[in-house]
């Protein structure tokens, strides 16, 4: 009721008070009527409706007026959230909504997948408890309700999804194979990476399938068009990155052929395969690390000897404290991942002087790296800083960085040519083997990464003409590698211009089907006088073309701005007016990522989901809880779980 009434019965009520259309009156109007008019006194109410209406002068009439305990039992029926969240505002509450039990569904099925619960989460019972304290309306879940309650809003967000993609120009995707520890399959990731009509970056695992043996490459390039197919993306795909394993190449020669039957690949392919360079950065370091196998293998030692027990973590404390030392951690890494392992060695470089003082004082401990092994370990950290930073730069899948991929690999090539002419031989010995490697992999002309560095507005041909050099064993072949980058850029150019003339077609002749169709007779017509001379006149008179937007983009300055936090694609996004068609390649250029990290980080989550409790979930349920918490995770900006494992375990210092 929109009006309350809380003055006294004997108060009168203002005459400009709304008053609801409930508000009725209960009794005569008079105020003599509520008078024994023989004993000249007021009678009792007898009638049962005074229980919730008051006496109220209104106008010097008294008038029956709803009391607030009306309100008050009205608000007890109505069953309301009594607060809103303070630090974010919550999607699903609708203010004024009454609970409804369909809701509350698909928000616990929203949960599981978001945060990889069971779906026999529901039926905890203290959870039960908990939300029918919160409303005795609720109703208790099974875990098979809860499921299907699962696949239902996968397929409803993957509806919404599907109609997303289909305004979208391009589409570039990363694929690895996972095998799970608790079942003997093998399964396919794929992610999408796009530029949506807001300009945003979007990433999207698209599917999470088992690979049938003997999984060949052949086989799992018809999981991939399956997959493309199902989404209604085969006329697309812009690119596939991949890791370097054999089977790959022969995948995406198939898929390549594939794809090429139903429409054209940009650039003619050129740009369809696309290697993971994280995997390459990984192989380099591998063999530098090589080289000091028996020195990290005595830090690791170390590390997990002083950690044993809290006798020798003490004495390990007391020798730090009197170093002076500020660090308060040590860190144990996971062998088979190197950044893991370059963190314990830039870590356990600041304790070398306690790590000899605790040997001196403990007996049993022989593990201490000599002074020429931490020289070493010093050196090789210095050359491992800038693989990492390289990694976390081509690793990055949440923003548009495939504009700085050359810089980082032109870092790489600097810091190992440095470290071939170290005085140190054992530095030599280390490059060696490694910048053999990146000739191997980087020997050839990298189109993409030299592409996406002349789009950046602040670079544009400068990067190439300054990196090539570096990468390349000689000025003429650095040269030559140039030349290409731009004629590929002017065909990738064209190749733009001609679908943006087949889209403008495809739109007028849609719009003007009607039309057409009414006035076929006309078309036919013959030339009109002014047309026929108009042609005699091009073809006498030489007309200078106009600079195509490419050209034009060339010939301007680099751009220069005020703030160190520049986004390329935030830069083609405020110039797309100007730069209509070189804007969209930018775009599609820019969200091309080179590793396949994106598709490695779904493992863990698949590791989750696929535990030892859950190993007979079906293939149906499994793609539907990897790929809607995937979705719901960016729908409602919601942090994935931090994966859980051993890959760095730290022992801190407490001193």
């Amino acid at each position: 009721m929109s009006t309350q009434v809380e003055a006294n019965p004997t108060q009168e009520v203002n005459q400009h008070e709304p008053i609801d259309s409930t508000q009725a009156e209960a009794h005569p109007t008079e105020a003599n009527e509520d008078e024994d008019p023989v004993l000249g006194r007021k009678r009792k109410k007898t009638s049962k409706i005074w229980e919730d209406f008051d006496l109220v002068k209104i106008k010097g009439v008294m008038k029956g007026v709803p009391k607030r305990k009306l309100h008050m039992s009205t608000e007890k029926r109505q069953t309301t959230i009594p607060f809103q969240p303070s630090n974010a505002v919550n999607p699903f509450i609708v203010p004024g909504a009454r609970y409804c039990n369909e809701k509350m569904r698909e928000i616990m099925a929203t949960a599981m997948m978001v945060h990889e619960n069971p779906f026999n989460a529901a039926e905890h019972q203290i959870w039960v408890w908990a939300f029918e304290y919160a409303n005795s309306e609720f109703r208790k879940v099974s875990h098979k309700t809860a499921r299907n309650d699962c696949v239902a809003l996968y397929e409803k967000e993957k509806k919404i999804l599907k109609t997303q993609l289909e305004s979208v120009s391009k589409i570039s995707l990363t694929t690895d194979m996972w095998r799970s520890s608790h079942q003997v399959v093998e399964y396919m990731v794929i992610t999408g990476h796009f530029i949506d009509v807001g300009w945003n970056l979007n990433k999207r695992v698209l599917s999470f399938v088992k690979v049938p043996a003997p999984r060949r490459g052949i086989d799992v390039a018809d999981a991939i068009y399956k997959c493309l197919k199902t989404w209604g993306i085969e006329n697309k795909v812009f690119s596939v990155s991949v890791d370097n394993a054999s089977y790959n190449d022969s995948c995406l020669r198939c898929l390549k052929d594939n794809l090429s039957l139903t429409g054209k690949l940009i650039l003619g392919g050129s740009l369809f395969h696309v290697r993971c360079c994280a995997h390459i950065l990984n192989l380099l370091v591998q063999d530098g690390l090589s080289k000091i196998k028996d020195t990290i293998f005595n830090i690791r030692e170390s590390v997990k000897y002083i950690n044993h027990n809290d006798g020798r973590l003490k004495a390990f404390c007391d020798v730090v404290e009197q170093k002076g030392l500020k660090e308060r951690k040590l860190i144990i890494d996971c062998p088979t991942r190197w950044n893991s392992t370059f963190n314990m060695l830039s870590t356990a470089l600041k304790f070398k002087i306690a790590f000899a003082s605790y040997q001196e004082r403990e007996p049993h401990y022989d593990l201490a790296p000599s002074l020429e092994e931490w020289n070493k370990v010093e050196k090789v950290c210095k050359l491992l800083e800038v693989f990492n930073y390289a990694t976390h730069v081509i690793s990055g899948s949440e923003y548009p960085t495939a504009n700085l991929y050359l810089a980082e690999v032109w870092k790489v090539k600097v810091i190992l040519d440095e470290a071939d002419e170290d005085a140190d031989r054992f530095m030599r010995e280390m490059a060696s083997p490694m910048k053999a490697k990146f000739d191997k992999y980087w020997g050839e002309c990298n189109l993409l990464m030299a592409i996406a560095s002349v789009l950046d507005p602040r670079c544009k041909f400068h990067m190439v003409r300054i990196c090539f050099p570096k990468i390349y064993k000689s000025q003429e072949v650095a040269d030559e590698n140039i030349k290409k980058v731009r004629s590929s850029l002017d065909e990738l150019y064209d190749d733009y211009v001609a679908l943006s003339l087949a889209d403008a077609s495809s739109s007028n002749g849609n719009l003007n089907s009607n039309t057409q169709s009414s006035s076929q007779a006309n078309v036919a017509a013959v030339k009109t006088g002014f047309d026929e001379i108009m042609c005699l006149i091009q073809e006498n008179v030489a007309i200078s073309p106009m600079k195509s937007e490419l050209q034009q983009y060339l010939d301007e300055g680099i751009y220069v701005p005020n703030t160190t936090s520049f986004s390329a694609l935030d830069w083609w996004r405020n110039n797309s007016m100007k730069y209509k068609i070189l804007s969209k390649m930018a775009a599609d250029i820019l969200a091309i990522p080179i590793s396949t990290v994106a598709s490695e980080s779904t493992f863990s989550a698949g590791g989750r989901v696929i535990d030892e409790f859950r190993s007979r979930l079906s293939e149906e349920s499994v793609e539907a809880l990897i790929c809607g918490g995937d979705w719901f995770r960016h729908k409602y900006n919601v942090t994935k779980n931090s994966k859980v494992g051993k890959e760095e375990i730290q022992v801190n210092l407490k001193i």
